[in-house]
């Protein structure tokens, strides 16, 4: 069917994404003209398992000479009328509920609580599944992809019992806490809708000043910015499953979220994605290539600084907003670019979190939003981070070190079932294995339940300190705290402190 070609050069599955698309807007024109047209902002999550099966999280091993000794014990001490006694076995999760009991167990199932061990240890033994602790990297770790499967599969937020056992400290964003000493009032909540909690977040330029003439009418330069719900947009995907079917999946995604995907320009065109919510990046030998295009895009991204590019693009689409993809640099640079006009910058690291020197990206995001401030211009800017932002809780912590939105890449791919191939860390040498059976539906609803989670998880820190908007979290260093500050406040000249150690 999506072979199929209408008379307008598209499939019939783009059609109905127009349609689609056409019908959502006409019934927002509606509810404007019935005077209703504020609407909460919601992601719908449902259900959406997984389409590849994940090796289990441990391996239960029942020695069988053990269990039918077991049994037979059990029949000739209860007799067979008791058979609900006899077939019961210690597992309220279901792994020896199978048509044999624990002579195959389930081991899908199993969450270690190690009931099972503590009354049989004679024959029963669960243990960490090597295979399952080989998912990921050394970075994306098997943990981090427990979380990030969970989430993509029921869009809710995990929870772990008995409490928290980990470490509160370490490397790279768990050397970061925050801080929730300073809670306005513990009744906002935005998750269960008692107050709400805005995660609009602003892309675009707006200076710090407007001037008017005599008649009253803005002069010089304007505000030029739109808005997403979301302070979370997908970033391109890694070279090795860079598809049609992937990039149809980022694509409607953030329609669906009325967010944004940056999808390289060749991609757009080849595969008619052009909409509201892609922003096609594009490479200096690719200005020609912009013509092409049928509308503008709200949002254009280069691949690299080329003047010669930005001035195309400036001519081709006056209205649309340029954005400057670059690594992390120094301050001066970034001031620089700003001054050639720039206002919308997405900084990225490789996909552990780390630029070209090592430098984690919490500090650099730190001092790229320092520059801004120092130079006294920084409500005029955006700034998008990507690497190295795998877990929930690094969206919030990256925006209160000065991000205005988090570029999601590596856990789009976990959510879609995707498998490490050795260490990845950049989107041209990483090589992930996608599964066989990946559909456009299931793929779109796997990334949407991410999203609606790692939402909800912002909304609950953002409630807690109290904050009623996202915007205002943005470079809040007052409620951060950073375990190496504090270790040299409280331990300096003390004999045998070594900072930073």
């Amino acid at each position: 069917m999506e072979s199929v070609l209408l008379r307008n050069g598209k499939t019939v599955p783009e059609v109905c994404r127009i349609l689609k698309r056409e019908m959502k807007r006409i019934e927002m024109d509606e509810n404007m003209q019935n005077g209703s047209g504020y609407k909460r902002y919601h992601i719908h999550a449902e259900k959406a398992g997984d389409v590849d099966k994940w090796p289990s999280r441990f391996k239960v091993d029942v020695k069988r000479s053990g269990l039918a000794k077991l049994i037979v014990g059990e029949v000739f001490h209860y007799g067979l009328k008791n058979k609900d006694v006899i077939l019961s076995r210690p597992c309220m999760y279901g792994v020896f509920s199978g048509p044999v009991g624990g002579f195959m167990p389930r081991e899908e199932h199993c969450v270690g609580c190690l009931r099972c061990t503590t009354e049989f240890p004679d024959f029963v033994r669960v243990s960490h599944n090597p295979a399952r602790r080989s998912l990921g990297d050394s970075y994306f770790d098997f943990r981090v992809v427990d979380s990030v499967s969970y989430e993509a599969e029921s869009g809710l937020v995990p929870v772990k019992g008995a409490g928290y056992r980990g470490k509160f400290g370490g490397e790279g964003w768990d050397g970061m806490w925050t801080d929730m000493s300073e809670i306005v009032r513990p009744t906002r909540d935005g998750i269960h809708g008692r107050e709400f909690i805005s995660t609009v977040v602003d892309i675009g330029a707006r200076p710090n000043f407007l001037m008017f003439d005599e008649g009253g009418k803005p002069m010089g330069r304007t505000p030029q910015v739109f808005q997403i719900p979301l302070p979370i947009v997908f970033d391109r995907a890694p070279k090795s499953v860079a598809n049609e079917k992937v990039w149809r999946i980022l694509a409607e995604t953030a329609e669906e979220l009325q967010s944004l995907a940056v999808i390289p320009l060749g991609a757009v065109l080849q595969f008619n994605l052009e909409s509201d919510f892609v922003v096609p990046l594009v490479k200096a030998s690719e200005a020609d290539a912009l013509k092409v295009l049928s509308k503008a895009p709200r949002l254009i991204e280069m691949d690299g600084w080329d003047e010669g590019l930005f001035r195309a693009i400036h001519d081709l689409f006056p209205e649309s907003l340029v954005a400057l993809r670059i690594p992390y640099t120094s301050a001066k640079e970034l001031i620089k670019f700003s001054k050639k006009g720039l206002r919308v910058f997405h900084l990225t690291a490789n996909y552990h979190g780390q630029d070209a020197k090592g430098n984690f990206v919490l500090d650099l995001i730190r001092e790229a939003h320092k520059a801004f401030v120092e130079a006294g211009i920084r409500q005029e800017v955006t700034l998008i981070g990507s690497g190295g932002m795998i877990h929930a809780e690094h969206v919030p912590k990256a925006i209160l070190c000065g991000l205005d939105a988090v570029g999601m890449d590596t856990a789009a791919i976990v959510a879609l079932q995707g498998r490490f191939k050795g260490e990845c860390l950049d989107a041209e040498t990483a090589q992930f294995n996608l599964p066989g059976k990946l559909s456009m539906k299931w793929g779109v609803q796997r990334l949407v339940n991410l999203a609606a989670s790692w939402r909800d998880q912002l909304l609950e820190i953002m409630g807690a300190m109290g904050l009623r908007e996202v915007r205002r979290l943005r470079g809040e260093m007052g409620r951060a705290m950073f375990m190496k500050e504090l270790e040299r406040d409280a331990f300096a000249g003390v004999v045998g402190y070594e900072p930073g150690k």
